[in-house]
C-alpha cells in the first residue's frame, strides 16, 4: 500500500502531532471524519481509543516515521502558511541531525476530562441552530497565533496591529479575543502586547481596537520565532 495520503490526511496527522501525538478526536481542528481517521488507523499510523466517553487518537511508530518523512507532503490550499512552517522545521531538523519525535517531544498535560453527560429530556424539546463549541484557552491562542501569521505572511518578531489581528478574527466576539489578549498580557512565553506612545500616530481603527483591560491601551501584538 502507498504511504501517500490526502491533503486532508496529512493535515489531520500534523493537528495530532501538535498535541504531541496525543488527542481527543474533540480538541483537534478541523473535524476528523471517520473515514480520514479509519484510513489512518487501517495504515498503521494512528491507533483508537476511549477516554470516558470520548474518542482518544494516538500516533503510533509508523506514524512517527511518516511524519518524519513526509514534512513536504502537500496540504490542503487554506494551509500553506503550516506548509511553509513544516518546510523551516524540515530544514532545521536536516541542520541539527535531530529526529521529529525529539523536536515536538512528549505530551505536557493529561487529556482533559469530557464534559458530564447531561441527562436526557423525557419531553420534546424545540430543535434550533446547535450552538458552536466554546475554544479552550490552547485553541484561542492557536487561533491567535495562525491569525498572527496570516498578517505577516508567515513571518514572526514582527509588530502587528490589533486592528489588523481583529479582522482576521472577525468570526469570533470581541469578549472572546479580549480573553486571549489578556492572557498573553498576564505571561507568555513567546507573545507579548505593545503600546503606541504618540496618540497622533493611530488611526481611529486602531485606536477602536485597542485591548484596554485596566484602562491602559495596547495597540500591538508581537510574537517570537
Amino acid at each position: 500500500m502507498s504511504d501517500k495520503l490526502t491533503p486532508k490526511q496529512t493535515l489531520l496527522m500534523w493537528c495530532l502531532l501538535g498535541f504531541h501525538g496525543e488527542a481527543l478526536q474533540s480538541s483537534i481542528v478541523p473535524r476528523i471524519e471517520a473515514k480520514d481517521r479509519k484510513a489512518l488507523a487501517t495504515r498503521g499510523l494512528i491507533s483508537e481509543g476511549k477516554h470516558s466517553r470520548s474518542i482518544v487518537l494516538r500516533a503510533e511508530d509508523k506514524g512517527w516515521r511518516w511524519a518524519s518523512e513526509h514534512l513536504s507532503d502537500e496540504l490542503p490550499t487554506n494551509f500553506q502558511v503550516l506548509q511553509q512552517w513544516l518546510g523551516r522545521v524540515r530544514d532545521f531538523l536536516a541542520e541539527t541531525d535531530r529526529p521529529l519525535a525529539e523536536f515536538i517531544g512528549p505530551p505536557t498535560e493529561p487529556l482533559p476530562e469530557p464534559p458530564p453527560k447531561k441527562p436526557r429530556s423525557s419531553g420534546r424539546r424545540k430543535v434550533g441552530p446547535r450552538k458552536p463549541k466554546p475554544l479552550s484557552s490552547a485553541e484561542l491562542r492557536a487561533r491567535i497565533e495562525v491569525a498572527y501569521l496570516t498578517v505577516t505572511g508567515g513571518r514572526r518578531a514582527e509588530s502587528v496591529p490589533l486592528s489588523r489581528l481583529r479582522a482576521e478574527l472577525s468570526d469570533l466576539n470581541r469578549k472572546i479575543v479580549d480573553e486571549g489578549l489578556l492572557r498573553i498580557l498576564q505571561g507568555d512565553d513567546k507573545a507579548r502586547l505593545g503600546q503606541v506612545s504618540d496618540p497622533k500616530a493611530l488611526t481611529q481603527d486602531e485606536r477602536d481596537a485597542a485591548f484596554s483591560p485596566g484602562g491602559e491601551p495596547y495597540h500591538l501584538i508581537w510574537i517570537e520565532s
